[in-house]
């Protein structure tokens, strides 16, 4: 696989791995699957001058489209938007509320996991993430298809959980 092309479920890199959320995907890409010329930046509701972390990425695996300015902001600190990529349900538990606490009060977590209609197995459903999320105080907005091979449940914080509510 070379670089910019999206890894598979399959492909991931090591546990600490992470791409850089500025580098382009596959020559000609429009984005993942969905409706017709959306294209994945939109989808993830990504901005120039967002701090973007990619947790866990498969290896290879990078933005399609990502608009001019995102910032990478490493395994540490505060974000506007993290995309974590789970292949199974029990690393969820174990991640997510850290992830969470990455983004309080007001940013995003995109949790990913493989996609069935992409020809892939995996015990993760949106279920199973939006129970976990639901128990630390997130909540789903969206779910979307990030590309062939992820599908992702866009999680944020209740309102009645962010400053000032």
């Amino acid at each position: 696989m070379t670089p910019g092309s999206r890894g598979s479920p399959g492909s991931r890199g090591s546990p600490g791995s992470r791409g850089s959320p500025g580098s382009r995907g596959s020559p000609g890409s429009r984005g993942s699957p969905g409706r017709l010329g959306r294209t994945q930046a939109a989808k993830l509701g990504l901005r120039p001058g967002h701090r973007v972390h990619l947790h866990h990425p498969p290896t290879g695996w990078a933005l399609a489209d990502p608009p001019e300015g995102l910032a990478d902001a490493g395994p540490d600190g505060q974000v506007d938007l993290i995309i974590a990529f789970f292949t199974a349900a029990a690393q969820i538990a174990g991640e997510l509320a850290g992830l969470a606490r990455r983004v309080y009060p007001a940013g995003a977590v995109w949790a990913a996991w493989p996609r069935r209609a992409g020809g892939h197995r995996s015990d993760i459903t949106d279920e199973v993430i939006r129970r976990e999320a639901l128990a630390i105080g997130l909540v789903d907005v969206k779910v979307a298809a990030i590309d062939d091979d992820w599908s992702g449940l866009r999680l944020v914080w209740r309102v009645e959980n962010r400053p000032g509510a």
